[in-house]
């Protein structure tokens, strides 16, 4: 037998033996409310800043600094959004995924209680930072620890969960900051309890850590070989648990002799071309604006004429609409190539934004004298974001976890999260002043770039769908690298049985 035989033989018999279990859905389930956790507490502040309490709590209507400030609550969320993405490296790498999880939903947890009870707005802004470190945390912590122990032919699927929570995580906090709206409690604090409801669902997620498994992954990177098969026993039958950890292992072994330094990333073309995809990833879907229509929501609504109760029914249905979509691409996302999915997706959530500026430009934004115009505003900003929940969020998480090798999977997703962080901090940062003085223009800022990532991540973005975690480097050109080790193994093996039948003859 070849060794180019020897190797399809052994990609097609792992792909298509894995088997999937229900324990799969029930520690993926378990880990989604660290996911839904981070999806709250980036989303409470839309409907925190139209609460008319807050705003007169903080003075955010009367002070002369009110855009900077509130800009800066927003841009100190992103700012520790980037610490927060350093940590997954430092932490995940050392000390295990499951830690790289619990650190953050730790930070959630005393962060969401101390923004609750903030008693200035400096307070305020300061524990924005940390809230924003711990919830960006999580955001590409999960997704890693969920890539490493889902079957390939269904992780898209089940890593599209973390995706799915975090919109559910959307949507409570619209929804939670609606109702609270009309509440009217004698001391004029109702902005207080939609804050501190974020702590529930990293507090749920603290109390499962305990029983969910370790990455096996990891757990064979650190020489815990029984703990390994002990997790992936538990995750598939026992004659693909031997064939995974046995793929495992040689990766490891391989592992062991690549470099796996930072400057690597940009030495070694192999790891360059991925370090250049997840930069670009990155701030092309950034670029089409999403983060800021989600959390200027209302102020979007503001300018179209709606008052403040219609601004956070409204919002509440944008996320409602959102977590819909993103629970359709659970069943989508592994049907359609991962980069033409991303491409297709730019562009049509693009083409929405096109529209809106267009309307917006052409209709003053009054309700009273262009309904048709209002109705047709407000139906681009929900395709929009149907769209993109539909096509682009989900993909990118799934494909940022799937593109890096195990010993820099870790340090991918780093560089994954804090490349979004800092674009955000940019746009977040303008884009209150920016929509106050140029109003439909900010779209353009959106629109341009975005269809320039569009067609490079058609032509350029390597497809990773349905391959296993240690297979996707023969994209990349380390294939020799992957399979040497299975290959040696298998020689090693045959010769040794070799000489033991060649003794027995004798």
């Amino acid at each position: 037998m070849t060794e180019l035989n020897l190797v399809d033989q052994v990609h097609v018999e792992h792909v298509h033996k894995r088997q999937f279990r229900y324990y799969n859905l029930m520690v993926i389930g378990a880990m989604c409310f660290a996911s839904m956790g981070m999806g709250y507490s980036a989303s409470i502040i839309g409907t925190t800043l139209a609460q008319p309490s807050f705003l007169h709590y903080f003075k955010l209507d009367t002070r002369s600094d009110a855009l900077s400030l509130i800009s800066t609550m927003n841009g100190l969320f992103q700012a520790g959004a980037f610490f927060g993405s350093i940590g997954i490296n430092v932490v995940a790498d050392k000390f295990g995924r499951k830690m790289s999880i619990t650190i953050p939903c730790i930070l959630v947890l005393i962060s969401g209680a101390c923004l609750a009870g903030s008693v200035n707005v400096g307070m305020f802004i300061a524990f924005r930072f940390f809230s924003g470190m711990g919830s960006w945390w999580l955001l590409g912590a999960v997704p890693v620890w969920m890539s490493e122990v889902t079957p390939p032919k269904n992780r898209g699927m089940l890593v599209d969960c973390h995706s799915a929570a975090l919109l559910f995580g959307y949507v409570s906090a619209s929804w939670v900051g609606a109702g609270f709206y009309f509440y009217r409690p004698a001391a004029n604090n109702q902005w207080r309890a939609p804050l501190g409801f974020q702590c529930f669902p990293v507090f749920v997620a603290l109390c499962f850590m305990y029983w969910l498994p370790e990455s096996p992954r990891w757990l064979l990177q650190n020489d815990r070989e029984e703990e390994a098969r002990r997790v992936l026993l538990k995750l598939h039958d026992r004659d693909e648990a031997d064939l995974e950890l046995q793929q495992i292992r040689n990766q490891i072994t391989v592992d062991n002799r690549l470099e796996q330094s930072w400057m690597s990333l940009l030495t070694k073309p192999s790891y360059r071309k991925r370090t250049y995809i997840t930069v670009g990833l990155s701030f092309g879907i950034q670029m089409t604006g999403v983060l800021v229509i989600n959390n200027y929501g209302p102020t979007i609504y503001a300018s179209l004429g709606l008052d403040t109760s219609q601004q956070l029914v409204y919002q509440g249905g944008f996320n409602t609409l959102a977590f819909g979509c993103g629970i359709l691409a659970i069943f989508v996302v592994d049907r359609f190539p991962r980069q033409k999915l991303m491409s297709i997706g730019t562009a049509v959530v693009l083409a929405t934004l096109v529209i809106e500026a267009a309307l917006v430009a052409s209709y003053p934004p009054t309700a009273t004298q262009n309904p048709h115009a209002l109705k047709a505003a407000l139906a681009m900003i929900y395709l929009y974001i149907a769209f993109a929940e539909l096509l682009l969020d989900g993909t990118q998480y799934i494909y940022f976890s799937e593109l890096w090798p195990n010993h820099l999977r870790a340090k991918g997703m780093t560089i994954a999260m804090a490349t979004i962080a800092l674009v955000n901090i940019m746009w977040l940062q303008v884009a209150p002043t920016a929509f106050a003085n140029i109003g439909w223009k900010f779209y353009l800022c959106f629109i341009i770039p975005g269809y320039i990532f569009a067609v490079c991540c058609w032509i350029f973005f390597p497809d990773t769908r349905h391959l296993a975690l240690e297979e996707i480097a023969a994209i990349f050109g380390d294939a020799d690298e992957i399979y040497r080790a299975p290959l040696e193994a298998t020689k090693i093996s045959l010769d040794m049985a070799g000489k033991s039948e060649h003794s027995e003859d004798v």
